[in-house]
Order: structure tokens, then C-alpha cells, then sequence
């Protein structure tokens, strides 16, 4: 849809009018990432390292679509979203219309496994295996499956606290950071090269009954890894 360099503003105001789950599930650690995350994210990967723009691009556990929407406003030849939750990929799919992108990805319901094919950049906000140990190694091995360039945000191996208050700190919206080193390993056992990590500050609002705080602000690590 964009041919010209969209301003980050217009593209997080965009992101901003996407809505979230109605009824998110806390075992399935849907927690929407947030429009700034969101928007830098897709920042770096059209801009800093043209992965967008005339791409191909899989969003991987879609939800309700942020990542997805957000490339075909840039300018993503073909995209298309996947998600195991039906409710999700429904409201994904209205709110492709509210943002007059409905022409421009299409949606599957269906488990990360079933996605074929080869895609040029995979973006996706896996759970963090908070809840089910390891539920973020499904994704990033059917991301190199499938996928020539992965963007995957994951939480931070960092103290938290203290990156946070840097990152805070710091008036850009992403500082280069160190790789974790389990998944450095994972990524080369699996035929990928982490290219840099970014540390970013997600936002999230009170969403479940354990949440004691109104917002929550925590560290996600973003990993750019390109297929060897």
C-alpha cells in the first residue's frame, strides 16, 4: 500500500485503532503487542533492512492482526496471518476491513505447523513460554522453516529492571543489546544467524485477575535472524 516512507507516527496511529482479543486467554499468553512496540518493530524491518516493502511476510501467532495489518500498510506484496485461536483471526479479519486492508492478507486459522512454503520475512510475538515451558521454540523453529528473515520478540535474558530504566532512559525507542545465549544456540541448531537483538519497552494494560497493576511496563528482546 506504501510506496514512500510512511511516518512512524501515521503507522503507530494505524496500529493504535487495531483492536485487541475480546476475550484473551492467559494459558495461551495473548497479550497484543502493544502499537510502539509494534511500530518499531515493522520500523526497523522496512527501513533499516528492507524487509518489507514488496515482500512477502507470515505473521506467526497473528492474534488480531497489529503485526500483519501493520506490513500491508507498508507495503507488503503478500501477507498473510496465522493463529490457532478462531477468535482471534475473526476480529484480525474485522479489523482489516476497519483499516480498508481486507484485499491486502489474508487469514488462516490453524496451528503454527500447518503454515508451507517459503516466505521472505516472518513476524510474530510468540508467547514467552511464561505459562508452557519452551512455547516460543514451536515458533521460531517453523519461523526458519518457512521464513528467510525472522523478527521475533522475546522476553528479555536481561536483569530487567536495570535495562528498563536504561532503555527509559534513552531517547530512542530501540537499544542494541546482547543475544541470549540459549537462544543463540537454538537459532544455529536450527540453521539460523541471529543478525542483532534489539531491547524495546512493552506496555501492557491490566488484562487478568493475577494482574495487580493498572499498566504494566516490562523489557521484549527483538531478534532479527536470517536463514543460513
Amino acid at each position: 500500500m506504501q510506496k514512500r516512507l510512511a511516518r512512524k507516527l501515521d503507522l503507530e496511529m494505524l496500529l493504535s485503532h487495531i483492536s485487541p482479543h475480546p476475550a484473551p486467554s492467559p494459558n495461551l499468553e495473548q497479550y497484543t503487542v502493544s502499537p510502539d512496540v509494534a511500530a518499531t518493530m515493522l520500523y526497523i524491518a522496512a527501513y533499516a533492512n528492507d524487509d518489507i516493502i514488496d515482500k512477502t511476510v507470515l505473521d506467526l501467532g497473528c492474534g488480531t492482526g497489529r503485526l500483519a495489518l501493520g506490513a500491508a500498510f507498508l507495503g507488503a506484496n503478500e501477507v498473510v496471518g496465522v493463529d490457532l485461536d478462531r477468535i482471534a483471526v475473526k476480529a484480525a479479519f474485522k479489523n482489516s476491513v476497519k483499516t480498508n486492508l481486507k484485499e491486502k492478507v489474508q487469514w488462516i486459522v490453524g496451528d503454527v505447523s500447518v503454515v508451507h512454503g517459503s516466505f521472505d520475512t516472518v513476524l510474530q510475538n510468540p508467547p514467552f513460554g511464561v505459562q508452557k515451558r519452551g512455547a516460543d521454540r514451536r515458533f521460531l523453529t517453523q519461523a526458519l522453516e518457512v521464513g528467510k528473515v525472522i523478527y521475533s520478540l522475546h522476553k528479555t535474558h536481561h536483569e530487567d529492571k536495570r535495562l528498563l530504566e536504561r532503555l527509559k532512559a534513552n531517547k530512542a525507542s530501540a537499544m542494541h543489546i546482547s543475544a541470549s545465549p540459549f537462544l543463540e544456540r537454538f537459532v544455529e541448531e536450527h540453521a539460523g544467524k541471529i543478525r542483532t537483538v534489539h531491547g524495546l519497552v512493552m506496555t501492557i494494560p491490566h488484562m487478568f485477575k493475577f494482574h495487580m497493576k493498572k499498566k504494566h511496563e516490562f523489557v521484549v528482546d527483538l531478534y532479527v535472524i536470517e536463514k543460513r
